[in-house]
């Protein structure tokens, strides 16, 4: 059917699956999967180096979440989202139960900063699951939009008014911007507490730590911060 001269019909809307896309500047995509990969390496190697089964499994898992970050950027292996999210949701209640613990296992979040940090992983390990998920197919509005390019003409005017309608009511109640905003604050503040923590670090000189054990904890801080950061940008480009 042709359409009647001065018809429009609107454009279907991008999906929230495709949001990762926004990176479209090669150097900003690389960077992060450099960063992100970077960093799952040095999880990896502290995980093979650790004597305890409870340090070496959090390492573990935080080397596995990075790598999945990284392959988020790049839409990989889309068809294992599930098995992702199930993986991850599972390494967040992991930390829960770490932080949770009884003070007698010494092995798990023992002390009050301890716990803090589990507290911190496991909203990592969250996070990266949420994130998983507010790309999948169907989790966002803009799928009604491709039914006004089927709209006999004669209705086009009514058709379109009735899509725009639909797809303004499920914006307005679409959480994803406001959480992905709130996370992207959380992660933020996070990544500002961590690089304080380095810089202390550097400047606090204690004989009860060797420049070994101060190294270990710099580095620690620092791949914290990054990665926070890391979550906080990607976060970021999903409140819009």
């Amino acid at each position: 059917m042709t359409a009647a001269p001065g018809t429009a019909f609107p454009l279907p809307e991008p999906s929230r699956e495709s949001v990762i896309s926004v990176f479209t500047i090669p150097a900003i995509t690389w960077t992060l999967t450099a960063v992100l990969l970077l960093s799952g390496c040095y999880y990896s190697l502290q995980a093979a180096k650790s004597r305890q089964r409870t340090d070496r499994i959090n390492k573990a898992l935080h080397a596995l979440m990075n790598v999945l970050m990284a392959a988020m950027l790049w839409n990989l292996v889309p068809s294992t989202m599930l098995a992702q999210i199930a993986v991850l949701s599972g390494a967040a209640l992991w930390f829960v139960i770490q932080a949770v613990a009884r003070p007698e296992f010494m092995t798990l979040c023992a002390s009050g900063q301890g716990r803090v940090k589990c507290v911190y992983h496991s909203l990592s390990m969250a996070g990266a699951a949420l994130m998983i998920a507010m790309m999948t197919p169907g989790s966002s509005p803009g799928n009604t939009s491709a039914s006004a390019a089927v709209t006999p003409v004669s209705h086009a005017h009514h058709g379109m008014a009735a899509v725009n309608n639909s797809a303004a009511a499920t914006a307005a109640t679409d959480p994803t911007p406001m959480l992905a905003m709130l996370l992207t604050v959380c992660f933020g503040a996070a990544a500002v507490v961590f690089l304080v923590m380095l810089v202390r670090g550097r400047a606090i000189r204690s004989p009860l730590h060797t420049a070994s054990s101060r190294f270990f904890n710099r580095s620690e801080h620092a791949l914290e911060a990054l990665g926070a950061m890391v979550m906080a940008l990607m976060f970021a480009t999903m409140t819009a």
